[in-house]
């Protein structure tokens, strides 16, 4: 044999032996009981660290979204309920930026966070479904997922489910086993954290409850004292919002009747196709991944076997059953219930239903997941990462040049709310207490002005509680007024010309550049209303 064709075999077997070494030690991490959860700590809090730097860069050209700055605004109060809402993503935002700078960056931050923690929880529930290789094997797939990466860019209501429903899950999966008053207690106490994120969440403790009802061992279940203690748990912890909810005249069930609830079918089924093909895009991203990692656990040149003569023993049938039903009533249910109620359903609402989709394909008992299949899929999730890493500049340049209709997106609210907080200071010599404007123009006020005025949204029933109009013309208060949009500058006119009348009237234009590119300029019509006397 040759010099030359035996130095490129030798070459090829060492490389697979440091391939299988590599393999072999990071299997060795995710199986061990001493090392797989600061495994997993450790790539969370990578995956945060590094996400929260692609997003600070691919969003530099923009303001945070409305909603985060909404979730701000939420948090300077800590109040039973926000008008719209249930108030944990206001508590949330609210504990956060006491500890973290009110920057574009903290926010990202803070949606990385929520992100990440989610993803520590839903490797807690594959312990209780799969082997630990499988467990690790879901919690990287996880993070390929578009919502727990560039999607999941805003922290809002919908974000905020992601950390009360995987405890969710994990407290039943802990009920269905043990069936103790114990583990009643903590279904019951997540379930009420759950309904203090969102009421949407009832669609995922509908589909536990429809599981457990369904499942092959429900009567050891239902005869033992965990569910009932959880009704009764969820229903006292509840009491406080209820009074609340009482008290506001049931505002967000006013909100979600008048903004969701449609009268044109075909836009009805318009929109439900719109959310289960979004939803199916965006799950389709970490499913192919995955498969692409198992393919690639053969080091040969050929795909590698995927599938097992005979099921696993690392799954766990049970349990495994429950994640399937839990996820096929979340998947199916919303749209069908869309449908049949013609409900408006927002892409959105997708952010927390599928976190548990990894799960239900790695508890397939004859899916075959090699050591190779961990390091591939973690080196697949590396290269994703670190190329958005690098590109997020270019595509933030990209973005702001071909976005002709970016008006929305990157006017510059920011810089609105310092030249108002310095025009109300210099005229008034004192803080700018509030704002009155369209909540995705008033809302970044409050987060971006040094002042934080809360915000009250002309002619909108669903007060956050925040603030009030008789405070405002107590206090004084600044109305905008976005000129671009007929629909919107007519109504938010008028209403500035019953209640601040007599208010000094300002025109002020503002302008983003960013890599000396020109943004949108935007012309805002501004009142300023001196405080009573």
């Amino acid at each position: 044999m040759s010099t030359a064709s035996y130095l490129p075999a030798a070459r090829r077997a060492k490389h697979r032996a440091s391939i299988r070494r590599l393999a072999a030690w990071l299997a060795a991490r995710a199986t061990d009981r001493k090392t797989g959860l600061w495994l997993v700590i450790s790539f969370a809090l990578v995956h945060a660290v590094l996400w929260t730097l692609i997003l600070v860069k691919l969003k530099a050209a923009q303001d945070v979204h409305m909603d985060v700055a909404e979730a701000y605004a939420w948090g300077q109060r800590f109040l039973l309920g926000y008008g719209k809402h249930p108030p944990l993503s206001g508590w949330i935002a609210g504990v956060w930026f006491r500890l973290f700078p009110i920057t574009n960056w903290s926010t990202y931050a803070l949606a990385m966070a929520t992100l990440s923690f989610a993803l520590v929880v839903c490797w807690l529930i594959a312990l209780r479904v799969v082997d630990r290789r499988r467990a690790f094997f879901m919690v990287v797939m996880l993070a390929l997922y578009p919502i727990f990466n560039f999607k999941g860019f805003k922290f809002n209501a919908d974000l905020a489910q992601l950390v009360p429903l995987p405890l969710l899950v994990l407290a039943y999966l802990n009920a269905f086993e043990k069936r103790s008053v114990k583990s009643g207690l903590w279904l019951g106490f997540a379930a009420a954290l759950a309904l203090m994120a969102k009421y949407w969440v009832l669609t995922v403790i509908g589909a536990i409850g429809l599981a457990a009802l369904i499942h092959p061992q429900r009567m050891q279940f239902l005869r033992s004292p965990a569910p009932w203690v959880a009704i009764g748990t969820m229903a006292v912890a509840m009491i406080p919002h209820l009074v609340w909810l009482e008290e506001v005249d049931f505002l967000p069930l006013t909100y979600a009747g008048d903004v969701y609830s449609l009268s044109n079918r075909a836009l009805n089924v318009e929109l439900v196709i719109g959310y289960v093909g979004h939803n199916l895009a965006l799950l389709a991203v970490p499913v192919l991944l995955g498969l692409l990692a198992l393919s690639l656990s053969s080091l040969r040149w050929r795909p590698a076997r995927i599938w097992l003569h005979e099921p696993d023993p690392g799954v766990n049938p049970p349990q495994a059953l429950n994640i399937w039903l839990i996820q096929s009533i979340v998947a199916i249910g919303p749209p069908l219930g869309a449908l049949a109620f013609t409900v408006y359903i927002k892409t959105d609402w997708g952010i927390p239903l599928f976190f548990l989709l990894p799960l239900a394909l790695v508890a397939i008992p004859w899916l075959r997941i090699s050591r190779t299949a961990l390091l591939a899929i973690t080196v697949i999730w590396f290269v994703v990462t670190v190329g958005m890493l690098f590109a997020a500049p270019a595509i933030a340049r990209r973005e702001m040049t071909s976005s002709h209709a970016g008006a929305s997106t990157y006017a510059a609210r920011s810089e609105l709310a310092r030249e108002l907080t310095e025009t109300w200071q210099t005229k008034f010599h004192s803080r700018w207490a509030v704002v009155a404007a369209r909540s995705d123009v008033g809302e970044p006020m409050t987060f971006y002005s040094p002042d934080h005025p809360a915000a009250i949204v002309p002619d909108e029933a669903w007060s956050s509680g925040l603030t009030s109009l008789d405070e405002a013309k107590r206090l004084g208060f600044i109305g905008i007024c976005d000129t671009a949009e007929p629909e919107y500058r007519t109504p938010c006119e008028t209403w500035m010309a019953e209640h601040a009348k007599g208010a000094e009237q300002l025109v002020m234009t503002t302008q983003r550049f960013f890599g000396g590119h020109p943004g949108p300029s935007t012309v805002w019509k501004v009142y300023l209303v001196p405080p009573a006397k």
